[in-house]
């Protein structure tokens, strides 16, 4: 039985969204749709009625106990480290402006390019130290799979693909997704999904998804059909 795709919503100035874009292609089993939004515009939405989706851990504190920007790079070095990728190399400024780049990301999504600009990109940020800020690495990230510089520039400025930005942006915030990394897994028969945010809710996202299509076929649509939204 084939399986709906589940979302993966990322902004490309998001460290935490970069590891999880690292592992996600491993980690779970189900084939996602890479959602470009901007996380500056989830943080501010009102949660609806029965959304889905816990509050981060960063969420859950008072503002004076969040972690400042030298402990969110200590932790995000130690995770790297953990999950044996590059060490981790801060772009200047950090935190950058990714407008650019998330409507390029927009642009890439459209013409079936969403994972190799994303991953391409998210290297040049925190594997290679480079503010995407600036266009040139923004480019270099496109031409790493094969989007023409004049194509892609031209693109980001059109109406169409703000307008996608935009609109998959309050999408992602209507059904319960106020940061990135956000992972959002249909539930069967169209009621509803299970939200999963931030990077370490990977595995849990995966071992959801094997309980619910483990077993015989029956009841694994009486299950899915009738799990509650996280």
């Amino acid at each position: 039985m084939s399986s709906p795709a589940a979302s993966f919503y990322f902004d490309l100035a998001s460290p935490l969204a970069y590891l999880a874009a690292e592992r996600i292609l491993h980690v779970f089993p189900w084939p996602a749709e890479w959602k470009p939004v901007l996380a500056c515009e989830l943080a501010g939405a009102e949660t609806p009625p029965g959304a889905g989706g816990a509050p981060s851990q960063d969420d859950s504190l008072p503002a004076r106990e969040r972690p400042d920007d030298e402990l969110l790079r200590a932790q995000v070095e130690r995770r790297a480290g953990e999950l044996g990728l590059q060490p981790v190399r801060w772009p200047e400024p950090f935190p950058f402006d990714s407008s650019l780049a998330m409507r390029v990301a927009t642009y890439a999504a459209s013409i079936g390019r969403a994972v190799p600009f994303a991953q391409a990109a998210f290297r040049q940020a925190f594997a290679g130290g480079h503010s995407l800020e600036n266009p040139d690495f923004v480019l270099i990230a496109a031409a790493a799979c094969e989007m023409h510089p004049t194509a892609v520039l031209r693109a980001a400025q059109t109406r169409a693909v703000q307008e996608r930005l935009t609109a998959t942006t309050a999408t992602a915030a209507s059904i319960g997704v106020r940061e990135v990394p956000a992972l959002v897994v249909p539930l069967r028969g169209r009621c509803g999904e299970l939200v999963f945010v931030g990077e370490r809710e990977l595995e849990r996202a995966a071992t959801s998804v094997r309980a619910k299509t483990d077993g015989p076929q029956g009841a694994w649509a009486n299950r899915w059909a009738g799990a509650p939204s996280m």
